[in-house]
């Protein structure tokens, strides 16, 4: 009885919080600015097609019916992903529950919903989500197989397989590890001698047919790009950084309790709970290891997800022994670890301007300044003529653009973001690679914020031989400039005169974040090819506040941070000074900025930065 009654505390406890975290979720995730991948993914999907240069097809599907049936909303492409987040969970209970017992069961089901991956999962449509339900199913049916269940578990392998093999490159590591523990277990060879298993594997081979026909008819691009591209393979230490990060992610109390019930269930009799410790231990191990060799530029913490949520039903046993505070202390921590991921979806819907930092990394500004931009870029655009084509500067821009004006077929000039995030051969397939020849009026939107300082002389000189001499540009920047984009409004025919590039400018003093005086000096360097700099402006939260005086040369700067490529006429005379008196504002935050006036008359606004005074 006391049995029965733990159970149904722990199935209320379940229930009542699944409640409450779609209700979250649900909010989020029709609230959160859409994230680029997002974008980019609705964009495949309205081009339908099997495979594609980053992913196969699944994802792409998933937002193409989340917007054809809910919506050409950010809701509407999430739903699908919503959904099957909602559904993970309790596949959770039901297979804890039909493997060890109910209170088991809706304990593990509720330490999947409290899992901070776990947890957000469908607030973003992202594969991860349909990658984990692949997964899961995978987990499950060899589950039925150790029992003997050979019907239903080799139809959920099939299923399983399918549809992994349909989603990411990286479901291979899953098939790898399921693969190795069923020879492990001898219950697990004995599975493998059935034809029906076979059989299900057949049908999940079946599934990476389209990815591999998209490679031979690509030059291999996408298994480049994903196997070769991406990856130094060669041993680096950050590898430890990132393994770190990996593990953050599952709270540490909670991390524990993992590791504990891994040890546990690899000596224990049943088989379950062996396939359940093997699985799971070997994929984080697996991706441990992985990050010293592979790509630590893009965000990997997601990575070892399937091993944590394998190891969940074998966790109940174990908090179980473990006293009553610590129990408690396990699920607070795990809980804080939910809120706080939650925190931060929550956190982009906010413009983020009270910040203290534009550069503050908790920000998520990989979500910020899309609404602003499509404002813009509509408000510019009826000031042109009705035959203005809309150009972006790389595939960032032209998905999120895309979205908001549901318009997938806006092209982009090749970038080398287009290169590094594996999507230049799926816009050359398209049709959308554009090589910046035009026969009609355009708008072309670039974003400085994607380029390195020290690169943007060379961008904005490359812009120029794509298109033309480049127009006085509209800036505008998003959070202080933490996301800057410049519109270029392009005549029909293209000009050929010397290139007039915008305005690259830095302050080197103060530094952001500096607490100052009301009395200061600031030092700052600024450069435009072809016509000079004219005027520099020191700007205090956008209003001008004292006039620069040119202040000397700056060899380093042209000739190695700029690597010799400024064509500005008073180079290496870069240098710029001003003495600032702010005596008549208040003590706090503000940002300094610079506002430079280029030999042509055209006027630009920095990016800023945010200062202290006292």
């Amino acid at each position: 009885m006391r049995d029965a009654g733990n159970a149904e505390a722990a199935r209320r406890w379940f229930v009542g919080t699944w409640l409450l975290l779609c209700a979250v979720k649900l909010a989020l995730a029709a609230r959160v600015p859409l994230f680029v991948d997002e974008a980019f993914y609705w964009q495949e999907g309205q081009h339908l097609a099997w495979a594609y240069s980053d992913l196969p097809g699944l994802t792409a599907w998933l937002a193409r019916l989340g917007v054809a049936l809910f919506g050409q909303h950010e809701l509407g492409l999430r739903l699908p992903f919503l959904l099957i987040g909602a559904l993970l969970p309790w596949l959770v209970v039901r297979t804890a529950t039909r493997e060890f017992d109910a209170g088991t069961g809706w304990r593990a089901g509720l330490l999947a919903l409290l899992l901070p991956l776990a947890g957000t999962l469908g607030v973003l449509a992202l594969p991860d989500v349909p990658l984990l339900l692949a997964s899961w199913l995978c987990l499950d049916a060899g589950l039925r197989l150790l029992r003997g269940d050979t019907r239903y578990g080799a139809l959920e392998l099939a299923l399983g397989l399918a549809m992994g093999g349909l989603t990411h490159y990286r479901f291979a590591a899953v098939i790898a590890v399921g693969f190795a523990v069923l020879l492990m277990l001898s219950e697990g060879r004995r599975a493998l001698r059935d034809g029906r298993v076979w059989a299900a594997v057949a049908v999940g081979a079946l599934a990476w047919l389209p990815l591999l026909l998209w490679n031979l008819h690509n030059a291999d691009a996408g298994l480049r790009f994903q196997l070769v591209d991406r990856h130094p393979w060669r041993f680096g230490s950050a590898g430890l950084e990132l393994g770190l990060m990996q593990w953050a992610t599952a709270t540490p109390l909670l991390l524990a309790a993992m590791a504990v019930a891994a040890w546990r269930g690899l000596r224990d009799p049943r088989p379950a709970a062996r396939w359940l410790a093997w699985s799971g231990a070997l994929i984080v191990l697996g991706f441990f290891v992985l990050g010293f060799f592979a790509d630590r530029e893009r965000v990997s913490f997601h990575w070892p997800l399937p091993g944590f949520v394998a190891l969940l039903p074998l966790l109940p046993a174990v908090l179980a022994d473990w006293p009553r505070g610590w129990r408690i202390a396990t699920l607070a921590t795990t809980a804080l670890g939910l809120a706080g991921m939650l925190g931060y979806f929550a956190l982009a819907t906010t413009s983020g301007e009270g910040q203290r930092s534009a550069n503050d990394m908790l920000y998520p500004a990989n979500f910020a300044g899309w609404t602003e931009l499509d404002d813009a870029v509509r408000a510019r655009l009826a000031s042109m003529p009705p035959e203005t084509r809309l150009l972006a500067g790389d595939f960032k821009i032209a998905s999120e653009l895309g979205f908001a004006r549901g318009d997938a077929d806006i092209p982009a000039l090749d970038h080398i973001l287009n290169h590094k995030h594996g999507r230049a051969p799926q816009l050359a397939l398209w049709g959308l690679q554009a090589d910046g020849s035009r026969s009609a009026p355009t708008l072309l939107v670039v974003a400085t914020h994607h380029i390195n300082l020290r690169e943007q002389v060379a961008y904005f000189q490359h812009l120029c031989a794509l298109v033309g001499s480049l127009p006085p540009p509209q800036v505008l920047n998003v959070r202080h400039g933490r996301q800057r984009f410049l519109l270029f409004a392009l005549p029909a025919r293209r000009n050929d005169a010397p290139c007039v590039a915008p305005a690259v400018s830095h302050v080197d003093a103060p530094q952001a974040g500096a607490r100052i005086g009301r009395r200061f000096e600031v030092a700052a360097w600024a450069v435009k090819d072809t016509v000079g700099v004219a005027r520099v402006d020191v700007l205090l939260d956008g209003r001008p506040v004292s006039a620069a005086r040119r202040a000397g040369e700056d060899a380093w700067i042209v000739g190695q941070f700029m690597q010799g490529r400024s064509r500005d006429p008073a180079a290496p005379r870069i240098r710029f000074a001003a003495d600032v008196d702010a005596s008549a504002l208040p003590a706090g935050l503000h940002w300094l900025g610079l506002r430079i006036t280029g030999g042509d008359g055209a006027v630009e606004d920095s990016a800023e930065q945010p200062i202290e005074l006292h």
